[in-house]
């Protein structure tokens, strides 16, 4: 029943995240710059840091925690959240050219697969008498396999759009719609993205004793975080500064309004991984499911954020084939959160 829960968990997570791109909609008279660096100071700084204090227990503190921690650690995990920084930028880059749906789709699928798989690899050139390799089973890799079709065969179904639908068509479900392009953007997004889980890995031990399992993850969460934020602030303000839109935090009439729709946007998004932290809590009993925890929050972002795309009408006009292999495609994804505890 916990197994349950805790897969439940990472759902609720995983539809939160795949939602976090429809309040940034409703922002008003800004760039694109200047609405992520904003929503990135409430999903990368501020609800990180409030998640961690829940792992802090009462007559401590979080410096006292990353003061006393392996300063390696430390500094690997924010590194990784530099590295997976870069992956954030390209992340909403291959939704403006693929779309909410397809432009997830790849960058999570590869994120999910190579995001479980780096983890154990880099740890074990760091501490091999850890045995992080003995983490990647058989059951684990057949769930990152099952995930990875389960996204080549989205992947066909964009393949199918692209070449179905009129250029008209295309820019009617989304405006820059270019698949090329957004397929190679999605794919470096999803390698660099993959960082984020080797941040976690490296930050595993950066918890007090007397923690909650379901907590444990969250101070490095806040590191990882820390590190992408640091990326993607310098690119922003370098973009404010070269598309000369500085403008954007003067207008304040809209102050108001896009803040709300940037916090609202910065919970959605961090909800993936506060509840990748607590379902973890939930799988102790099943090193595999903790392993591949990672894997199955991204597989279940790939599902929602289709759901939301076919909601958002990007798959309009297609044929009854291509929405076929699509739903095709969203059942495996399904199948793969499950199918390791089978084996």
């Amino acid at each position: 029943m916990e197994i349950v829960i805790g897969l439940l968990i990472i759902a609720v997570g995983a539809f939160c995240q795949s939602s976090c791109y429809v309040p940034i909609n409703k922002i008003k008279k800004w760039s694109w710059e200047s609405y992520w660096l904003i929503q990135g100071v409430f999903a990368w700084l501020i609800f990180p840091f409030l998640g961690a204090l829940l792992a802090v227990p009462e007559g401590h503190g979080l410096c006292e925690l990353f003061s006393t921690a392996s300063s390696f650690n430390v500094w690997m995990t924010v590194f990784f959240g530099v590295l997976w920084g870069v992956g954030g930028l390209t992340f909403g880059l291959s939704m403006r050219y693929l779309g909410v749906a397809l432009g997830q789709s790849i960058a999570l699928g590869t994120c999910a697969g190579l995001g479980t798989i780096m983890g154990p690899v880099l740890l074990n050139i760091f501490f091999p008498e850890q045995d992080p390799l003995s983490k990647l089973t058989f059951a684990v890799i057949m769930g990152v396999v099952v995930t990875l079709v389960g996204i080549a065969i989205i992947g066909v179904a964009g393949s199918m759009k692209a070449s179905s639908l009129s250029e008209e068509e295309k820019k009617a479900a989304v405006k820059d719609f270019n698949f090329p392009k957004g397929i190679a953007i999605a794919l470096l997004a999803g390698f660099m993205s993959g960082c984020f889980n080797v941040g976690l890995e490296f930050g595993k031990d950066i918890h007090f004793a007397d923690t909650a399992d379901m907590f444990k993850t969250l101070p490095a969460t806040l590191l990882v975080t820390l590190g992408g934020f640091v990326t993607n602030a310098v690119y922003c303000l370098y973009q404010n500064n070269k598309n000369k839109t500085w403008g954007d935090y003067k207008k304040g009439k809209v102050w108001g309004n896009n803040l709300l729709f940037c916090a609202l946007a910065g919970a959605l998004w961090y909800s993936q991984f506060f509840g990748l932290s607590l379902g973890k809590g939930f799988l102790t009993s099943s090193e595999t499911l903790t392993t591949l925890a990672f894997c199955i929050l991204m597989a279940l972002n790939v599902v929602f954020s289709n759901v939301w795309g076919i909601i958002l009408k990007e798959w309009k006009g297609c044929s009854n084939k291509t929405i076929t292999v699509l739903v095709i495609g969203i059942i495996v994804l399904i199948i793969s959160s499950f199918l390791p505890q089978l084996l």
